[in-house]
Order: structure tokens, then sequence, then C-alpha cells
């Protein structure tokens, strides 16, 4: 079992790690997120690196990412699966694209999650508000 803190680090790792690269601006979003929201007041930010590459090693093994996903369930009270659902778009949305493969990976975290659809296209929404640009 990882902590709650943990799962919400794993589940912006699987959408950043998707497809194959991590940017520089996805990784900062992850920093940012860290040091300003309130879910991560008390948490040890100089765990991110650890925490990131302890996902990344699970993504390596076969099923790596079924239990990952099978991890961050069990780890979050359905209160916070909105939350991480939102930190998933937010990290997906950071550089301004969002590859096939990060669109896959945000539905497989929505249906693992059970984030209602509706609920979901709201955050999406505001995720891509968020980050648009002229």
């Amino acid at each position: 079992m990882i902590s709650h803190h943990a799962a919400l680090i794993y589940t912006m790792v699987l959408v950043s790690a998707s497809d194959r690269r991590m940017p520089d601006s996805e990784l900062r979003k992850m920093g940012e997120i860290l040091g300003t929201l309130p879910i991560f007041e008390g948490y040890n930010s100089d765990l991110l690196t650890q925490t990131a590459a302890a996902c990344a090693d699970l993504l390596d093994d076969d099923e790596g990412l079924d239990k990952a996903l099978s991890l961050i369930e069990a780890a979050l009270p359905p209160k916070l699966r909105e939350t991480a659902y939102a930190l998933a778009c937010d990290i997906a949305a950071a550089d301004q694209e969002v590859p096939e493969e990060e669109m896959r990976m945000l539905e497989m975290i929505r249906h693992r999650l059970k984030i209602d659809r509706l609920i979901a296209a709201g955050i999406e929404r505001g995720a891509r508000a968020r980050f648009s640009k002229l």
C-alpha cells in the first residue's frame, strides 16, 4: 500500500510517462503542484523524485501499469479520486499538447477511479482553460 500523497504523484507520473517522455513543463508542473496545493501540506517534497522513480520502476514490470493503477485505487479515498484525476489532467495539459497516449491514460485512470463522465468532462475543460495560450 502507498500513501495518498504517493498515489497522487503516481497518477501524475502515469500521465506524464504515458507517451514515453516527461517534458520539463510536466515535471515543473508536478513540483509546482506539490508546493502549492493544500492536499500536499506536510508532504516532504524531497520525496518527489524517489516516489516518481518508484512508480517508473513499477512500470518496467509487464503488469506494472495495472499494479500502479491498483495501488492508486487502493490508496485514494473516494473524496480524493476527483483530485487525482484533476492533477492528471493538469499534467497532461501543462505542455499544451495531449498526445493520444496521454488521452488513453486519462481514460484508464478515469475508469479505474470511477470518475463520472460528466464530472471528468468538467475537470478536463478546466485544465484546458487553465493552460491555454493566445
